[in-house]
Parts: C-alpha cells; structure tokens; sequence
C-alpha cells in the first residue's frame, strides 16, 4: 500500500512515498504482466520495441519525433497531463533519430513512464473540478537531461521517475547477477573508476542497453559499485 505525506514542494495536497525496494517491485511486476499479456519470455533486458508498446498502453500519445527545442536545449522528454484523459508524452527528435542515442532514448521513455505510471493519480485530483489547486485543465512535466538518470531525492517526483527508469531498464534480480559474475566474493563490490569497476559499468551497458550514466547509478544506488 502506497504511504503518503505531504507535500514540500507545495504541488499537491500529499504526495506518496515509496522506498526503493517498493519501485524495484512495481517495475518488476509490470515488466512481468506486460511480458505475459504479449506473450514475451522473460529476459534480462526489454526490447526497445516492447518497451515503446509499454508506454504507448500507459498514455493517450506518444510522439518520439517532438520538437522541444522551445523549452530548451537540455529536454529531452515532457509528460502533457490533463484532467480525466491519460497523460501524452513527447521525447525529444534529437534523441530518436540519432542511433548513438538509442540508450538515451531508452532511458528517456522509461522515466517518462515512470512519471505517468507513479504520478498521474494526483495530477488526476488536482486537476479535477472543484480542486482549489487547479488553476488549468492540464499540466506540463518537463524533464531535462542533467536529472534524467541521477535526480536528488529532495525532488522528490524526479528521483521516483529516476529509480523506477533504473528499475524498469535493469530489474534488480538481473543486475544483481550481474554483479556477481564480476565479483570475487572477498575484496567487496569493485569501485568506480577502478579497472573491475569500468568492466562491470560497461558489461551493464551491453546487457541492459542503457547508457554509461544509467548504468554507474544503478549499480551505485544498489550497492554494486562502490
């Protein structure tokens, strides 16, 4: 069950609270139901095809060809939500059609996904009629490049978005196992900067198809590399 407390930022009533544990079990048990419903054998990394089918499922549009250069050089994704109809999302143009964005790209979708899948409910009560907080119909998220894979957890929204991308891209058990194949079981989990730290860095980006950044925090926040 969802925790609430209130709201620092003064954006809602209450907004909730998870513990990384309780995000690396919602991502793992919507990468399985959605596995399931199409009839996809579970594997260590989801395909960008089924992860941009995912998304699509969550949101009334997606457009993965937008043009976000007005609200700056640094976004790369924008999360439309309006009252009573699913969010829309836009990625940035830059990040879909450039190939040696693709991991980008990916992580981008899957923290777009996390705003709407954590964080519609409430813009669907703030933005209901009669809520003194509504000033319009609908809101805009945008999210920029500097806080798409590593947020504060005093922004509290990004940081979710930022754990659940991480979760969704590199479920727990699997990069866990990961880990394991590089570690020796006497010397700890190998540092970042060190030889055996790059090689787990980079044999995360290979499996998991995610970027050099995603990979480095994911593995940080669980302890895997020190």
């Amino acid at each position: 069950m969802v925790r609430w407390c209130p709201d620092d930022k003064g954006r809602f009533h209450k907004r909730p609270f998870y513990k990384a544990e309780e995000l690396d079990a919602e991502c793992e048990k919507l990468l399985a139901d959605f596995r399931r419903e199409i009839g996809r054998k579970p594997d260590v990394a989801i395909d960008t095809d089924d992860l941009t089918v995912m998304i699509e499922r969550h949101v009334g549009d997606l457009d993965v060809y937008a043009d976000l250069s007005e609200d700056g050089p640094e976004v790369e994704g924008v999360t439309l939500f309006a009252a009573q109809r699913k969010p829309d999302v836009a990625i940035a143009e830059r990040l879909t059609s450039d190939d040696r964005r693709s991991n980008r790209f990916r992580t981008t979708l899957a923290h777009e996904l996390g705003h709407v899948a954590l964080h519609d409910p409430l813009y669907q009560e703030k933005l209901a009629m009669g809520d003194l907080f509504a000033v319009v119909a609908e809101e805009r998220l945008i999210c920029k490049r500097d806080t798409m894979v590593d947020a504060p957890m005093t922004d509290w929204m990004e940081w979710q978005a930022c754990y659940f991308s991480g979760a969704l891209l590199m479920p727990r058990r699997a990069i866990i196992d990961l880990a394991k194949e590089h570690g020796d079981g006497i010397t700890g989990a190998p540092r970042y900067g060190t030889e055996k730290g790059a090689n787990l860095v980079a044999d995360a980006m290979d499996r998991f198809l995610v970027s050099h950044d995603a990979a480095r925090v994911r593995l940080s926040v669980l302890g895997l590399l020190g």
